[in-house]
């Protein structure tokens, strides 16, 4: 989590919560007014805070000093805590419900993390992930210009197999899921949220809310990258580019993990 350490000032000023986003998590937890839930892997607290402007009873956790730092600086009744995903700081069957927002591919081991999760829950609640699967992340137009660096996320991704294989073996059961295709109006400025928007990715200030236009590993191929998506869009050449992708099987998803009532 060493690149969030150092993006952690200006993340907020583009990764602020969606709308759409919110609500669709909050319908999903199936959770109702003063209902404990977690948000792991919180970041800055950008949706933990408007769940809790909701009535929920939120916790967020984090592993970055810094981003836990601006998550506090907000007026509000959320409780902050450091902790990692594989390590959750909190007791047995604590929370109604749980939310993970683009943050498993941060996560160190997938399958601990769900038993932990699978833990601090109680039966008959929900997990909702919402991610970007290694499935999808193939349909991307991205990989045109930047095919390293998306290879690269790629391999980050856990597939969806893999979260199911994981989050079976936990003890959950996979109830719901639901595809997202980024809109026009999307206003959390993440990977693909340029998908309509290409010329997005040619401001500065919006890559760097992008972990993946942050690796310095990678800094070579994006200039150059940078420079043939600017060329495409002023020749209209993207066009043509986009629509060699398909994009039937989402751009992310929801995935509700249930923990079976009784158990």
């Amino acid at each position: 989590m060493d690149l969030y350490h150092q993006t952690g000032q200006t993340y907020n000023t583009t990764r602020t919560a969606d709308p759409l986003i919110t609500e669709r998590l909050s319908a999903l937890t199936g959770n109702k007014k003063n209902d404990k839930i977690l948000d792991v892997g919180c970041g800055t607290g950008n949706y933990t805070l408007e769940l809790a402007a909701t009535g929920l009873q939120m916790f967020g956790t984090d592993p970055s000093d810094q981003m836990l730092k601006i998550a506090e600086e907000n007026v509000s009744p959320v409780i902050w805590k450091k902790g990692y995903a594989e390590k959750i700081d909190f007791p047995d069957a604590m929370f109604d419900g749980a939310i993970a927002t683009l943050t498993i591919h941060h996560w160190l081991d997938l399958a601990k993390a769900l038993k932990e999760l699978y833990r601090v829950l109680k039966a008959g609640s929900n997990l909702v992930i919402f991610t970007s699967t290694s499935e999808q992340m193939r349909n991307y137009w991205l990989h045109h210009y930047f095919p390293k660096m998306m290879s690269s996320a790629m391999n980050q991704m856990p597939s969806f197999s893999k979260i199911w294989e994981y989050g079976t073996d936990a003890g959950f059961e996979i109830t719901r899921t639901e595809k997202y295709f980024v809109a026009a109006e999307l206003e959390d400025l993440f990977l693909y949220s340029g998908k309509r928007k290409p010329e997005m990715y040619l401001d500065p200030e919006i890559r760097k809310g992008i972990s993946s236009f942050s690796d310095l590993a990678q800094a070579d191929e994006i200039s150059s990258g940078l420079e043939l998506l600017e060329r495409d869009i002023k020749s209209q050449k993207i066009n043509i580019v986009r629509d060699r992708f398909d994009d039937r099987m989402g751009d992310y998803l929801f995935i509700v993990l249930s923990k079976t009532a009784g158990v």
